[in-house]
């Protein structure tokens, strides 16, 4: 996510500079084209309109999509951050303490082993997913490093799980779903051995039920793109576009002579400009976990859960929140 008041010109400009020399020329065609004397093709303003307003809808159209999918992402996260501070508060004053504390860390632990796997299993690539791509992984390497690629999964989880627990866990494919299974055993042999009662039982295994409800919708993110037949269509559309819009400027330049002819070639440039970095930005907002610099921080959001509980149960150590780099927080 960007921390800051806004990208800089200079980022904006490195991000597009690629699509932007070809755009300068695709532009310039008309003009090499009469160049060389041979007769430039003409497109009527009004064919071209209506392929301008249809790009214009579903260009919008994804733009919307795209920042729903973001938000309802940062919704979910948000009830993550409430139902985890709920389970703190619950481990807290509904678990009996008779072991100097060592039940209550270990259920705590637990917990964010789970934050941690869920966030690397969200953070797991995808086909249709852009950080891959040459501007994103170049925008990457010069502003940020996402900690999940820096730090293996195994050493994230071996902070918070006993020896037995990790392996057991890092031979499943869904772990965050089998670390909250664990959590489901331990709260029934506390259960078993009176340390819970029946009614605090059920209310925190209701908290178990809210974090499984949770992390289905991040996966349900996660793996259902934004429909492939839209993305397809629309960049279709918008490359129709940009190549149909020199051969309409042209001649209406022309009329107002040679020298001011010239201009249709930055005019269509930025026309074109804009139209392709609307779409791209809805590219680059449709897959909220990613990674990217418009992402939702989970990593953050982890950070801030993590010191809520431990300093709920006293820990020792906390470790200290995690803020933004080069105005990008993750």
């Amino acid at each position: 996510m960007h921390a800051g008041r806004s990208y800089s010109f200079a980022e904006i400009a490195a991000w597009t500079r690629r699509e932007s020399l070809v755009f300068l020329v695709v532009a310039a065609i008309p003009k090499l084209v009469e160049a060389l004397g041979l007769t430039v093709p003409v497109v009527p303003w009004a064919p071209l309109a209506i392929v301008g307003t249809a790009v214009a809808f579903v260009t919008g159209f994804k733009g919307n999509a795209a920042y729903g999918r973001l938000w309802e992402a940062r919704q979910i996260w948000g009830g993550i951050v409430n139902s985890s501070r709920t389970w703190g508060i619950g481990v807290l004053d509904y678990v009996s303490a008779t072991d100097d504390g060592a039940t209550r860390r270990a259920l705590v632990r637990r917990h964010l082993a789970w934050l941690a796997a869920l966030r690397y299993q969200l953070r797991e690539p995808r086909a249709w997913e852009t950080m891959t791509l040459p501007h994103q992984a170049e925008y990457r390497a010069r502003t940020y490093t996402l900690p999940e690629a820096a730090q293996p999964i195994e050493a994230a989880l071996a902070e918070h799980l006993e020896p037995d627990e990790l392996a057991r866990v890092l031979a499943k494919k869904n772990r965050a779903t089998h670390i909250l299974a664990l959590q489901s055993a331990a709260l029934r042999k506390l259960a078993d051995a009176g340390a819970l009662t029946e009614l605090r039982h059920i209310e925190m295994m209701a908290t178990l039920s809210a974090f499984y409800e949770h992390q289905g919708r991040c996966e349900r993110i996660k793996n259902f793109p934004y429909p492939r037949q839209y993305a397809t269509l629309n960049l279709i559309f918008v490359w129709m576009f940009i190549v149909l819009l020199p051969f309409a400027l042209h001649p209406e330049f022309c009329e107002l002579g040679t020298a001011t002819s010239w201009l249709a070639v930055p005019l269509g440039a930025v026309v074109a400009w804009v139209f392709h970095t609307m779409d791209k930005i809805g590219t680059a907002s449709e897959n909220p976990f990613e990674g990217g610099p418009n992402d939702v921080p989970i990593t953050a959001m982890s950070r801030g859960i993590e010191i809520d509980l431990l300093e709920l149960i006293d820990a020792p150590e906390v470790p200290p929140t995690i803020g933004p780099i080069h105005s990008i927080l993750m």
